[in-house]
């Protein structure tokens, strides 16, 4: 599911890059990797495993942002015969790069997850390997576990099958370029298609209760020698091209559930209190929210383009909390078996390149199609995933939640002084003069206390007090 994300353009280098360094330090990021790792992944990406079914004939294409090169995925849309649709979908094959008990593959599980900082990032994988000899880039083969979703003509699921195949991508598409060949109408069929299957999708999760959140991009752009934050607002390809991800998630864990092994990404109904907080805040920030209208609901209703429902959006990211990974074993299903936003079973098998837990994910499903035992090496690493996946995405969001903050002071910190306008989007029930405020420009979203009782849902005028990259802090007061 989506969390907040912060893009740098051209941002001021000195105290931003600083602190962000400082950052990575504090947080024992891995630097570079270790010769050994290197040196295998340069053997490994000469010499992978090779898959012996040929697949390259299916037309792929990867949608990713522009100067992405670490591609996870690659698809192929068409219409059957009879009616309704088949997706095919590509994962990178990272198995066949890896060896279990290797160098790379103990370097791959102390770090779990491609970190993502505002100014670089700290990648799972050696880039020969995830920006190279595995990343589905359309420049020659690579192995791939290739599914096949069959869909009806309202977008249900009625087949599902998943095999190590060689393919081939044909093309390396972005979102924007996707977006106005779809709306011009000069997308191929199999692209055109895409608005197609993902709209139908999106109604088939509204059906199931789910929802997606369309969480507005911060940016930081330059204007006239200085920099602002800014929003920028999801297309609909961004969603269409979710909801293929999402398909193969629910598709895969519904295969571990009937094959009796599996580990699903859960998440459990979020509790009253969490619910009654976003709705506080969605009366701050002037959201509808009548009280017989559902959750889902809402957000749906949402235009991230009004900068009112970006903040309420980055706000409804607080119900996801609580999201893990659950094993089981022995065909007994888990308890909690559906991950609450998705309304469904949900296993991330599909980003490989950037997340560890996929790779096992990706195996089960293959074993679950072919009616065989995983292998030894997937069986071994079971018991201990969950919180190995749970620590690496502590460390994720933590990279994620400072690095909002440090990029915020460094934009504010010659700004100390100035009064902005803001409206109040939660008040402390204990500290009524301490709560949170909500800048339009710049998109800011901090701390405030002093002054009298904050009203909360109101607009308010307010004076920064402190902006320092070096603490991460950025402190308003009423003016």
């Amino acid at each position: 599911m989506p969390s907040r994300h912060l893009r740098v353009q051209g941002a001021p280098a000195a105290p931003l890059c600083a602190a962000l360094s400082a950052l990575r330090a504090s947080l024992d990021v891995p630097a570079d990797f270790p010769a050994d790792v290197l040196a295998e992944a340069e053997r490994a990406a000469a010499a992978p495993r090779l898959p012996s079914y040929d697949a390259t004939g299916i037309e792929l294409f990867t949608i990713d942002p522009p100067t992405s090169t670490d591609l996870d995925q690659a698809m192929c849309l068409e219409r059957r015969a009879g009616g309704g649709y088949r997706v095919y979908y590509a994962i990178a094959d990272v198995a066949a790069f890896v060896t279990p008990g290797g160098a790379l593959d103990a370097e791959a599980h102390r770090r779990v997850t491609t970190l993502y900082f505002p100014d670089e990032k700290t990648p799972l994988h050696p880039a020969v390997l995830s920006e190279g000899a595995a990343s589905l880039l359309p420049d020659g083969d690579r192995p791939a576990l290739l599914w096949c979703v069959d869909l009806d003509a309202d977008g249900a699921t009625t087949g599902t099958d998943v095999r190590r195949a060689l393919v081939r991508s044909r093309a390396k598409l972005d979102y924007e370029g996707v977006q106005k060949q779809i709306d011009t109408g000069t997308a191929p069929e199999s692209l055109a298609l895409l608005r197609d299957i993902g709209t139908l999708r999106e109604q088939q999760e509204v059906a199931r209760g789910g929802i997606s959140l369309n969480v507005p991009e911060q940016e930081i752009v330059e204007h006239d020698h200085h920099y602002d934050l800014t929003y920028r607002a999801p297309l609909p390809a961004d969603g269409w091209n979710a909801q293929i991800s999402l398909l193969t998630g629910i598709a895969g864990a519904r295969l571990m559930l009937a094959y009796g092994t599996g580990i699903l990404r859960t998440l459990p109904t979020a509790p009253d209190g969490a619910v009654a907080r976003l709705r506080r805040s969605a009366r701050a920030l002037g959201i509808d929210w009548p009280h017989h209208v559902p959750y889902a609901a809402v957000v749906r209703s949402l235009d991230p383009r009004e900068p009112n429902h970006a903040a309420f959006l980055q706000e409804c990211t607080s119900l996801l909390r609580g999201a893990g990974y659950t094993v089981f074993t022995g065909g007994s299903a888990p308890g909690l078996a559906v991950h609450a936003a998705v309304a469904a079973p949900y296993t991330h098998c599909t980003a490989p390149l950037r997340r560890l837990v996929d790779r096992y994910a990706g195996e089960l499903c293959l074993a679950a199609v072919a009616g065989q035992d995983p292998p030894d090496w997937v069986a071994a690493a079971l018991d201990e995933l969950p919180k190995e996946m749970a620590q690496g995405t502590s460390r994720a969001n933590t990279v994620e939640r400072e690095s909002v903050d440090i990029v915020e002071a460094a934009l504010l910190k010659d700004r100390v002084g100035e009064v902005f306008e803001a409206t109040v989007v939660d008040v402390k029930d204990q500290q009524p003069t301490v709560g949170t405020v909500h800048l339009t420009d710049p998109a800011v979203v901090a701390r405030i206390e002093g002054g009298g009782i904050l009203p909360l849902g109101e607009r308010l005028r307010v004076r920064l007090t402190q902006a320092d990259p070096g603490t991460a802090k950025v402190l308003f007061a009423p003016a």
